[in-house]
C-alpha cells in the first residue's frame, strides 16, 4: 500500500517559506482557485488534504506545540502518525521559521533511517504533518526501560545512525540534535531520525546558531565558534556512550560543570565497556572537529563490524528483518 501522495500545496517551496504564519490560510485559498494550466488538463489532480482525510486513533506522543496521533488515512487505509502542532504556540515562541525549514528538510529526505514527511496542511488554528508511523517508539523510553542497551544493540544503532548521517551529510544537511529524544524505532526495530527541528541546509558556509541540548554539545558549539557537519560526528560519540552507559558522558549538576568537562574533555568509562567500543568514541570525541572519525570509517570500524546486525530493506523500503 502506498503512503498519501504529497500535494503541490504540501511541499515547502521559496515563497512559501517567507509567508507569515497569520496568512498561511489565505495564502491556500488563493492557490486552489488558481485555474489549470493549459495542457495538464489530463494529469491527475494532486490531493489537497485537510482533517476530514483522517481517522484520528490513540495518542502517541505529546510535546511543547502539540500532540502526535495514530491516524488511518480513509481512501487508502495508509497508517500515519499525525502531529499536530498549534499555530498560537509556534508564534508565541517565534519558531515558524523552524518549523518551514524542519518541514523544507525533512520532506526531501528518502532514506530507511530517516522518519519519511509525507506532507503536511492547516487550518485556521493548527498545522498537522503527515508523518511515517514508526510502531516500536521512542527509542528514550527503550533506553529508560533497560537502564542501557548491550554491545550488539549500540553497535547496531550506531551503524544505522552513521548511515542515515552519511546521506544527510551528502545532500548538506546537519542535523544538529542526534540524541535519544529524536529516535524513533520502526516495525523491526530499525532505527529512525524523527526529528529535524535543529536542523540545516548549509552547503557552503559554517554555521553559528548555538542549538541542540546541553549533554551533546561539542567543544564550538559551547565556546561559540563555527560548527560543521562535524558536530553530528561528535552527537554520534555521545550517543553510543549513553547507549553504553545509561547517560551522556559529561553529564552533571550544573550547566557550567557541564560546559567545563564537554571543553575539557573529561570524561571516564565504567567497567563494562569494552575496548573496541571505548576506541570508537574517543576517536569521536575529538575536540578539532577535524580530528573526529568521519562516518565511512565509524561503519568500517572492527567493534562496528563485530556487533552490529544492521537490518536489511527490500525493494519496497519495508525492513526484512
Amino acid at each position: 500500500m502506498n503512503p498519501p501522495t504529497v500535494s503541490s500545496s504540501t511541499k515547502m517551496n521559496s515563497s512559501s517559506a517567507k509567508v507569515p504564519m497569520g496568512e498561511v490560510n489565505k495564502k491556500s485559498q488563493q492557490e486552489d482557485k488558481q485555474p489549470t494550466k493549459s495542457g495538464a488538463q489530463n494529469k491527475p489532480q494532486k490531493k489537497e488534504w485537510s482533517l476530514k482525510n483522517f481517522d484520528i486513533g490513540k495518542p502517541l506522543g505529546r510535546g511543547k506545540f502539540g500532540s502526535v496521533y495514530l491516524a488511518r488515512e480513509r481512501e487508502s487505509k495508509f497508517i500515519v502518525a499525525l502531529k499536530v502542532l498549534f499555530k498560537s504556540q509556534l508564534v508565541k515562541s517565534n519558531v515558524e521559521h523552524q518549523l518551514r525549514r524542519e518541514i523544507e528538510i525533512q520532506s526531501h529526505l528518502r532514506h530507511p533511517h530517516i522518519l519519511r514527511l509525507y506532507g503536511y496542511f492547516h487550518d485556521e488554528t493548527r498545522v498537522y504533518l503527515i508523518l511515517e508511523y514508526a510502531p516500536r517508539g521512542e527509542m528514550f523510553k527503550e533506553l529508560m526501560k533497560q537502564g542501557r542497551f548491550n554491545e550488539e544493540l549500540t553497535a547496531t544503532y550506531i551503524a544505522e545512525l552513521a548511515d542515515a548521517l552519511k546521506y544527510c551529510h551528502s545532500k548538506k544537511v546537519i542535523h544538529r540534535d542526534i540524541k535519544p529524544e529524536n529516535l524513533l524505532m520502526g516495525l523491526r526495530g530499525e532505527l529512525k531520525i524523527a526529528d529535524f527541528g535543529w536542523s540545516v541546509h548549509a552547503p557552503s558556509s559554517k554555521r553559528q546558531t548555538l542549538c541542540g541540548t546541553l549533554d551533546y554539545l561539542p567543544p564550538e558549539m559551547v565556546e561559540g565558534k563555527n560548527h560543521d557537519e562535524g558536530v553530528d560526528l561528535w552527537t554520534l560519540g555521545i550517543l553510543c556512550y549513553e547507549f553504553l552507559v545509561g547517560k551522556p558522558p559529561f553529564e552533571s549538576q550544573s550547566n557550567q560543570d557541564t560546559y567545563k568537562r564537554i571543553t575539557q574533555l573529561q570524561y571516564t568509562f565504567p567497567p563494562h565497556v569494552s575496548d573496541g567500543a571505548k576506541d570508537l568514541i574517543r576517536k569521536l570525541l575529538q575536540r578539532n572537529p577535524r580530528h573526529r572519525l568521519p562516518l565511512d570509517d565509524v561503519m568500517a570500524h572492527e567493534w562496528i563490524k563485530a556487533n552490529a546486525k544492521v537490518h536489511k530493506f527490500g525493494p519496497d523500503g519495508r525492513p526484512l528483518y
